[in-house]
């Protein structure tokens, strides 16, 4: 089975409310979702999490916590009757600011829940997170339509060891299976490295069968790559693609901008530049 998650009709613009920071430098987050998913035709409404001066694999950064103003914004939203498609989280600032979410559910109940746990990568968790703030994100994955999680943050919401990059496929079975068990209804399991040359996502749910993607591994790693493909998987989704024709081409498209971005100055530090590639986002309501 191979089913879609939305269906497109006519003219309508979907409205996706997107749940992350807002980063000044290093394309990530916002500065990814917004551009990429208006390019799949989507009237995109940021509800930002955190305000940063740049991302944070810089040695200095500014952060300024939004949660204390979450609560008003989203209850002007209430009260001026706006509807959503789709919500889509990703970053998160504090603990609190998973209770906002699940106010955002409770609004529009039959929204398209995407949740990508942007909070560890490598083994390692990101400097903002605390245990707190990690337990809290685990709670929201269960509750996800989309749950597009690494293997770092796979294992956190497990409450398991990180087991490494490269895990056979027995081990990818257990932990989406877990996933799955605590309330995900689809799970993308990313960034599987077997040492080939290449990069592993697993995909398995009631929306797709156990299916493998996969996508040449470069030499070196960018910031915001998870970020550019959870956008790009939403945008394809919102499209009307099925859960595996989206999962393949955001992997691809994730691949192909961070060719382009090689060729930039600086490039490791300023984030993926997928400007140029975004007429292909557009192509698919083609």
């Amino acid at each position: 089975m191979s089913n879609a998650l939305y269906t497109r009709k006519g003219s309508y613009i979907p409205r996706v409310a997107a749940v992350h920071d807002l980063c000044g430098y290093g394309k990530c987050s916002l500065g990814v979702a917004i551009p990429v998913l208006s390019a799949a035709g989507c009237d995109v409404c940021p509800v930002p999490t955190g305000l940063f001066s740049s991302h944070t694999a810089f040695p200095t950064w500014y952060m300024h916590d939004t949660t204390d103003m979450l609560s008003d914004y989203l209850d002007a939203w209430k009260k001026v009757s706006i509807d959503l498609d789709a919500v889509y989280s990703g970053f998160l600032g504090a603990p609190e600011q998973v209770d906002r979410i699940r106010e955002i559910y409770q609004t529009y109940p039959n929204v398209l829940r995407v949740v990508d746990p942007v909070m560890a990568d490598h083994g390692k968790v990101y400097p903002t997170y605390t245990p707190e703030l990690c337990h809290a994100m685990s709670e929201l994955a269960a509750s996800a339509d989309i749950l597009t999680p690494n293997l770092t943050e796979a294992s956190i919401i497990l409450g398991i060891d990180w087991p490494g990059q490269d895990i056979n496929d027995d081990t990818v079975h257990r932990m989406i299976d877990g996933l799955r068990e605590q309330g995900a209804k689809n799970v993308i399991l990313k960034g599987i490295d077997h040492n080939d040359g290449k990069i592993h996502n697993f995909i398995s749910g009631e929306s797709c069968d156990f299916a493998e993607t996969t996508n040449e591994l470069l030499p070196y790693m960018l910031h915001g790559t998870g970020d550019l493909f959870c956008s790009c998987l939403l945008a394809a989704i919102m499209a009307g693609q099925s859960l595996l024709d989206a999962t393949t081409f955001a992997g691809d498209f994730v691949v192909d901008a961070m060719k382009v971005t090689a060729q930039q100055p600086d490039y490791q530090n300023r984030g993926v530049s997928f400007e140029p590639l975004l007429g292909r986002i557009a192509a698919l309501l083609q």
